[in-house]
């Protein structure tokens, strides 16, 4: 997952912004795959590549929304205060959001595994039950009535109804 500035938000949308700077100890993201930005929707990331902050040009600058590079290192000197000449790194990350049919296909497959895996589970605890029920069945053998109903626990004929009473 991608998180960005609300501002941000409509360039991604619009096509305007296809590419995000972050300082990171270790990459996040690999090319191929597919993230999701919150407000935007997914988008499949095109590469991903490690950059120095004093290299960045103008051109770096565009994609990412910044009509200079020195604009864009002043929005990263500020969100990233702290990280700057540390054991972080700063990457590239190119981006392309994924079109409408593409992102409906995506939501309606993941909603289709949660409701199997629940489903999954469900049935999984129904086994569980059955299967726990069955043997303690086992366990108990046959019920017996009368006085010689708590011959096995070693318990007198009409203790456990007066033990049961007594905790109520």
């Amino acid at each position: 997952m991608l998180l960005f500035k609300k501002k941000f938000l409509e360039p991604i949308r619009a096509g305007t912004k296809t590419q995000t700077l972050r300082c990171w100890k270790g990459c996040r993201v690999r090319p191929g795959r597919r993230s999701y930005i919150p407000g935007a929707g997914y988008v499949h990331i095109e590469s991903v590549e490690p950059v120095e902050l004093e290299a960045l040009s103008d051109a770096d600058a565009v994609p990412d929304g910044f009509e200079t590079a020195d604009q864009l290192r002043a929005e990263l000197r500020s969100l990233y205060p702290d990280r700057f000449g540390k054991d972080y790194r700063l990457y590239k990350i190119v981006f392309r959001l994924l079109p409408p049919e593409e992102q409906e296909t995506i939501i309606a497959e993941r909603e289709r595994r949660k409701s199997d895996k629940k489903a999954g589970a469900s049935e999984a605890r129904d086994q569980w039950f059955d299967e726990t029920m069955r043997k303690l069945g086992e366990l108990a053998g046959p019920r017996k009535t009368g006085s010689k109903a708590g011959s096995k626990t070693g318990l007198k004929a009409g203790s456990t109804k007066k033990r049961t009473r007594r905790r109520s």
